[in-house]
């Protein structure tokens, strides 16, 4: 793609990276086959190769995002689908990520949309904040279908649709401390507790220090962990994200200083592609450059590690597993065969639902910001899902795992839960009673 960027303009670094992406892009029209927002509406500047048009328009002449720009930026999802698809290589994930932050800092929103990004923005990141919303949420159910009415509230909706009605108690497991490695030492890891998971799910965690801890790894919950800032770097908000990102650095260097780390185990695999770019986030800040670089290297999602352990087989044990891999697993981390090839290793049948590319519309907050085709991505993914006839849902992200399980019955886990009772853990609870279906 030709660009005609000013001197001036391209002084500015993120400029000039945005420059250097929009020539790579050769208007070829792969990208719209498997683009979730493409394939739902049909509409090209709802495809990758239209919004990269927009943004190169917009960035180009210098001036701020408009309500066109907004809108059509808004419904990507950030998936990261046409990355996998493009042949030349287009980065989109890094344009897009600029265009967010250019609308931050030159569109002002309306003021519903401001006050709903502010409120997830101040309360999603925190847990202890997060799990009192969960708790109101009950009051606010009886007033769904009226807020669902009222077009500027339909995300204060969706917001009750998604939180569940019960909330797991706490967990030990999120606190920091030192787990000892119970068989012979094979390692030494920081995980992250996250921000939302521990609240919706805590024995996600749980399962993987358990199983961990088990193969002989030491696991440590570092003290001063924030948000990996993944929502708020979605939303354009680049120095909240970038200043939770030098946190997280802070404390993990501390560890690997302290103890020496093999790697910083994620299982949120949203989490994990924010934190595999640290070193991109971060690569002009002279005082953090080097350093976030070091934590991205380290950064492995729980099935990435898992891998390098050379764990054994077991016998079939006649349990179908319909794997769900989430996107930014399979194009976020490029980390496709490891979970299912575990998953097979530790006597699961392993089924590939039709479509697996395409988003189920979780994608951080898009189902709470964009309810609408959020809920078509989820119907479709469910229908494909279900296609498979497995037992249980696995899948390694807790904003699936919460989308999924709003459309289906299917018992739906994080992989690592699994894997943590095929290698000597207790049952799932989700799986109490579960009776196998015929193959």
């Amino acid at each position: 793609m030709q660009t005609n960027f000013t001197p001036e303009q391209l002084a500015d670094p993120h400029v000039a990276e945005s420059e250097a992406i929009l020539r790579k892009c050769v208007h070829c029209g792969f990208c719209t086959a498997t683009c979730p927002t493409y394939v739902t509406l049909g509409n090209e500047l709802d495809s990758p190769r239209g919004r990269i048009y927009l943004i190169k328009d917009m960035l180009e002449n210098g001036r701020a995002a408009d309500a066109e720009v907004v809108t059509h930026i808004d419904r990507c999802l950030s998936c990261l689908a046409c990355t996998t698809t493009c042949p030349s290589g287009v980065d989109y994930m890094h344009l897009v990520d600029h265009a967010r932050a250019h609308i931050e800092n030159t569109y002002r929103r309306p003021l519903m949309d401001r006050l709903t990004r502010n409120v997830l923005a101040a309360v999603l990141p925190y847990p202890s904040r997060f799990r009192l919303a969960l708790r109101l949420a009950n009051l606010g159910r009886p007033f769904k279908g009226l807020l669902r009415r009222v077009p500027a509230l339909k995300p204060f909706a969706a917001m009750l649709d998604l939180a569940p009605r019960s909330i797991p108690a706490p967990s030990t497991f999120a606190k920091p401390a030192l787990y000892e490695p119970q068989a012979e030492r094979r390692g030494r890891v920081a995980i992250l507790t996250g921000c939302a998971q521990p609240v919706l799910d805590p024995e996600i965690n749980a399962a993987a220090i358990r199983l961990l801890t088990r193969l002989g790894v030491e696991v440590v919950v570092p003290e001063g962990e924030v948000c990996c800032g993944s929502l708020v770097h979605h939303m354009g908000r680049e120095e909240q994200a970038l200043g939770a990102a030098r946190a997280n650095v802070d404390v993990w260097l501390r560890e690997i200083e302290a103890g020496g780390l093999d790697a910083i185990i994620i299982t949120a695999s949203g989490c994990g592609t924010t934190i595999k770019d640290y070193g991109h986030m971060l690569r002009l800040d002279p005082a953090y450059a080097d350093k976030a670089a070091r934590v991205s290297a380290l950064a492995k999602d729980i099935t990435e590690y898992l891998a390098s352990l050379d764990l054994p087989s077991h016998m079939p044990r006649g349990i179908a597993v319909a794997y769900h891999s989430a996107c930014s697993m399979q194009h976020g981390q490029k980390i496709t065969m490891a979970p299912k090839l575990l998953l097979k290793a530790a006597g699961f049948t392993v089924r590939d639902p039709a479509e697996g590319h395409l988003c189920c519309g979780s994608a951080g907050t898009y189902n709470i910001m964009q309810p609408e085709i959020s809920a078509e991505l989820k119907a479709r993914k469910v229908r494909n899902i279900e296609a498979t006839k497995a037992d249980i849902i696995a899948t390694g992200n807790i904003g699936c795992i919460t989308q999924i399980a709003t459309g289906t019955g299917i018992p739906i886990l994080h992989t690592v839960e699994l894997l943590d009772w095929a290698y000597g853990g207790e049952m799932p609870a989700k799986l109490k009673g579960l009776q196998p279906a015929a193959a």
